[in-house]
């Protein structure tokens, strides 16, 4: 057994992790911790997330960064559930002590400094770490994840988009002086757990936001090598990435080419479904750590759809994947 401890343990995808902690045979839950000035230090998760109750009743604990070393010596696998700043800061003094770290934060998921200064506004202080960490898209950087320790795992929005288009891209199907066009919208449980007006039932209407600014834009191209054009949205709804790409495919390519890139790369795969005969929707996906995928072609033109939980495929139960995959357990222990 695997001694696995959750960092930001009190979140939506912190509560996630734990359940499939819980419930995974190779990994045994060895703490819960948030920040030190956190309020919900001391409180069982249970009492915060009730569908854990009798499940994870352990209390979450302040982590206290000092002695880290020492507490997390015999600490396997950590599970960093923070934001990009406090990843960065901590994702040193964990693997010091030993132990495989999964961030789920942006904090390392493109090797390059000047990537953090440009569009998170910090100067990376570990590039050694981002030319070890491996981009945890679990159905594509497999070999690397097992080789390495510190796993960067993909955001949400870009597993639904690189999830739909690598197979074309790495087939040599896309029309090299085009823009790939995505739109998709998420749920608010992707904002987090904080309380926040635009995020409020009440307030939130469909919307995009972060045009041409949201750090999952960069992140895409970085990992897919091709141009895009991406808007995100809100809506209001709780859970789920519903994502529609458009797509100009070289002159000539036809839907067998499409279909076999797509056979080729996810037949073998039990996470990525690929519909026929209907298109993704969020109401297949939500609870389930699946990303779904269909298109339809007409001539040169592609639409693609992609759907995932944004907590889960886009978040915990992907890095669960790679858990898996690092420690050569079979990829879907404990997610299906």
């Amino acid at each position: 057994m695997l001694k696995t401890a959750i960092v930001g343990a009190s979140g939506y995808t912190g509560a996630e992790l734990a359940g499939y902690v819980s419930r995974h045979s190779h990994l045994q839950l060895a703490g819960l911790y948030v920040s030190e000035n956190s309020l919900d230090a001391g409180k069982p998760l249970s009492s915060l997330h009730g569908k854990l109750r009798g499940v994870v009743d352990l209390p979450v604990q302040p982590l206290v960064v000092a002695d880290i070393a020492q507490q997390f010596a015999d600490v396997d696998v950590v599970l960093l559930a923070t934001a990009h700043e406090v990843s960065h800061d901590l994702a040193a003094s964990f693997l010091q002590a030993g132990c495989q770290v999964f961030d789920l934060s942006g904090a390392f998921r493109v090797n390059s400094a000047e990537f953090y200064q440009q569009f998170y506004g910090f100067t990376h202080q570990f590039p050694e770490l981002l030319a070890q960490a491996v981009y945890g898209l679990a159905e594509w950087n497999a070999e690397q994840i097992k080789q390495t320790d510190l796993v960067a795992v993909a955001g949400c929005y870009p597993t639904a988009a690189l999830t739909a288009l690598k197979p074309l891209v790495e087939a040599g199907l896309i029309d090299s002086a085009s823009k790939v066009v995505i739109n998709a919208t998420s749920g608010v449980s992707g904002a987090g757990r904080k309380a926040s007006l635009t995020t409020s039932f009440y307030e939130v209407s469909l919307a995009p936001y972060g045009v041409f600014t949201h750090r999952h834009h960069p992140e895409i191209e970085a990992h897919l090598g091709h141009p895009v054009i991406f808007t995100p949205h809100l809506g209001n709804f709780k859970r789920g990435i519903l994502a529609t790409m458009n797509i100009c495919l070289k002159a000539g390519t036809t839907e067998q080419q499409v279909n076999q890139a797509y056979q080729q790369a996810y037949a073998d795969q039990n996470i990525v479904r690929i519909l026929e005969g209907q298109w993704p929707a969020i109401s297949k996906v939500e609870h389930t750590p699946f990303i779904d995928l269909a298109w339809q072609q007409q001539g040169d033109d592609l639409i693609v759809v992609s759907a995932e939980d944004n907590l889960l495929k886009g978040a915990a139960s992907q890095a669960i994947q790679c858990v898996n995959i690092r420690n050569g357990f079979a990829v879907t222990e404990a997610l299906i």
